[in-house]
C-alpha cells in the first residue's frame, strides 16, 4: 500500500477495519479535534493508525499491543476500546 512517503497507513488500511469490521476487533475512538496516532504492534510489525478527528476504527482482530499517545505499551486481545480525549488515551 503506498503511504505516500510518510510510513504511515490510514486506519482503514492493512491489518485495519473499518467501523463495519469485524465484531470482534478492539475499536479506537478519537474523541479530540485533532489526529491522534496510536502505535499497533501486530505479528511483529508496527504501524501507525492514524485517527482523524471524531472518528471510530476497529483494529486488532487477533491481539496485538498498542502505543498509546504519552508512549504507555497496553497488551489488547481485541474487545477493548481504546478512548482518547485531552490527549489522553484510556483502555474500556
Amino acid at each position: 500500500m503506498d503511504t505516500g512517503g510518510t510510513g504511515r497507513l490510514p486506519a482503514c488500511g492493512g491489518r485495519f477495519f473499518s467501523a463495519s469490521g469485524s465484531a470482534f476487533a478492539a475499536s479506537a475512538v478519537n474523541k479530540d479535534a485533532e489526529t491522534r496516532t496510536l502505535i499497533v504492534t501486530e505479528g511483529g510489525g508496527k504501524t501507525e493508525l492514524a485517527l482523524a478527528a471524531g472518528e471510530t476504527v476497529e483494529f486488532c482482530p487477533n491481539g496485538c499491543f498498542v502505543t498509546l499517545p504519552n508512549g504507555d505499551l497496553e497488551a489488547l486481545t481485541g474487545s477493548e476500546t481504546v478512548e482518547i480525549s485531552g490527549g489522553v488515551a484510556r483502555i474500556k
